[in-house]
């Protein structure tokens, strides 16, 4: 079968393009630059506790040594601290890290992997699509067609396939806009990030404004200034002023020395694509959406994006295609990145107004504040990361049903688990497989051998129901998960959304809840046959 085509060679596409070859699926790449990214020091990216993971699994490298994890995060307002965050292994830091190594990571490891050939200099220019596949032409020194089974657009806000495609990109430009400086100093903080609101060195009115300070290694920061609305031409004597009187102001009167290493302005747009699929071509990145409010990149949605629509590509590249499961990935994703754009576009209206706030979040005059900083921190609306609690791949009432601390559609709990060779790992570290997870809450058994539990109780027939799933499943074991009880059966999907919980081993559910997961049942003649005996064995199991 033919390769997907990724086109874009980003740190969305080149996360697409490893997340399909670890599940055996062959891709190519379309890079319409030379194949190395300028380093600018000015364009970071924070990641968060799963994006992280995500890229540490698909790369083998520990994204920490690479960047900054902050030992905490500050809130002020004039010349007063409103709250402060200590960052711990329940509550773990973002990392902050230049996207110039995180792209470098992935094209470096992307580099030693057979099923991915990146083509450099290759810019896409037009794209024909018929039931058994798609076509897609480039032009440059290599100008050539490449046929491939699937092609997604990873190819930025300017998308190439958006537009030969035409599919509307509606939304409002210029929400925001911040100045960017990135020096090497030292502030009055060692490793905390914060943000600063109406610095008492700044007048009041709209140019008040804000700060905010993330730390990089090496002594380096990034500092934005939220900027007046507008469109003033931001100049160099303005942002060395901006640095000067900042710096000066932490420093309560004196300048410390510092380097300046880069500069730029970061502009705000919120746009969202009216498709995301049409037939065998997809959209994901900032090719389907542009999100970032309070001034950090909307990368990380990006990354999600790649997360849960590689799975599904890669189960139709093999299986033959569910389009129910396919038309998924629009109805998941775009549905959580409405919900963030609704949430910014509500809330920093008012947050940038000022008093009239008081209305709407009640009790305490540093609510604004705190809805900010959940928000850099990637929590609340304006951060968390969306649950797909709407999503078509949820399978209906199931008598066997029971509630964890969980709730269908969202995340997995990070708990560890006893894998099927009896080691050890996370339960992060099985995602991304392509197989579903099922996992047994299982109190004690970590201080056994897995041989002395493993032919024991329920988990002959809990392996056997496993076994007769209509796609290939791994059985785990905890010892504990957030609020389930022991016997509980967890039931993941490859990309670490739980889709449901049963009290004790129910087969019938089990194989209904997974059939549903992966977008009911098959229909296409190219599909995987339906193994009816296994489901009837399921089904007399749960007898």
């Amino acid at each position: 079968m033919d390769p997907v085509i990724v086109a874009g060679a980003g740190p969305v596409g080149l996360t697409l393009a490893l997340a399909l070859a670890r599940q055996e699926v062959p891709c190519v790449v379309l890079d319409e630059g030379p194949g190395k990214d300028e380093p600018r020091a000015a364009r970071t990216v924070v990641l968060r506790e799963d994006t992280v993971a995500l890229v540490e699994r698909l790369t083998g490298v520990r994204l920490a040594g690479l960047g900054c994890r902050w030992a905490g995060w500050r809130s002020m307002r004039r010349k007063q601290v409103t709250r402060e965050v200590e960052f711990d292994d329940a509550d773990p830091a973002p990392l902050h890290l230049p996207q110039h190594e995180l792209t470098g990571v992935l094209r470096t490891t992307l580099a030693r992997e057979s099923l991915v050939k990146v083509a450099v200099d290759s810019r896409l220019d037009g794209i024909e699509q018929e039931r058994s596949g798609v076509t897609a032409h480039t032009r440059g020194p290599g100008g050539t067609w490449w046929r491939g089974s699937y092609l997604v657009g990873c190819d930025g806000p300017r998308s190439t396939v958006r537009k030969l495609q035409d599919i509307r990109f509606p939304g409002r430009t210029a929400v925001e806009r911040y100045a960017v400086a990135t020096l090497r100093t030292e502030l009055p903080w060692t490793d905390e990030a914060l943000l600063h609101r109406m610095p008492p060195w700044r007048t009041s009115g709209p140019s008040a404004g804000e700060v905010v300070g993330r730390p990089l290694p090496d002594g380096v920061w990034r500092l934005d200034w939220l900027l007046p609305p507008g469109k003033d031409l931001v100049t160099p004597e303005l942002l060395v002023n901006r640095v000067r009187e900042t710096l000066t102001g932490w420093a309560e009167g004196v300048t410390p020395s510092y380097e300046l290493l880069d500069t730029g302005v970061h502009t705000v747009h919120h746009r969202l694509a009216r498709r995301w699929r049409v037939g065998r071509v997809f959209l994901a990145g900032d090719a389907a959406h542009l999100l970032g409010a309070l001034g950090t990149q909307g990368l990380e949605e990006g990354l999600r994006d790649a997360d849960n629509l590689a799975w599904k590509l890669a189960l139709a590249w093999h299986h033959g295609p569910r389009e129910a499961l396919l038309d998924s990935y629009q109805e998941e994703r775009r549905s959580v990145i409405a919900a963030r754009l609704r949430a910014a576009d509500q809330v920093l209206p008012l947050l940038r107004g000022g008093g009239g706030l008081r209305s709407y979040v009640p009790g305490s005059s540093r609510g604004h504040d705190a809805l900010l900083a959940d928000g850099h921190l990637g929590r609340g609306a304006l951060g968390a990361p969306g649950a797909y609690a709407d999503s078509p791949l949820t399978p209906g009432p199931l008598a066997g049903e029971t509630a964890v601390g969980t709730p269908p559609g969202s995340p997995v709990a990070d708990v560890r688990v006893t894998a099927e060779d009896g080691t050890f790992v996370r339960l992060r570290d099985r995602l991304g497989r392509g197989s579903l997870l099922v996992v047994l809450i299982a109190p004690g058994t970590g201080v056994w051998d897995r041989k002395h539990w493993v032919t024991a109780g329920i988990m002959p027939r809990l392996a056997a129901a496993v076994t007769a799933l209509p796609h290939r499943a791994e059985l785990l074991v905890a010892e504990a998960y957030p609020g389930a009880a022991a016997h509980t059966v967890l039931l993941v999907r490859p990309d670490g959304h739980l889709v449901s919980a049963f009290s004790g081993v129910r087969p019938a559910d089990l194989y209904a809840a997974a059939e549903a997961a992966l977008g009911g049942a098959a229909t296409d003649t190219t599909d995987t046959p339906r193994d009816e005996d296994a489901e009837a064995r399921a089904a007399a199991g749960s007898r």
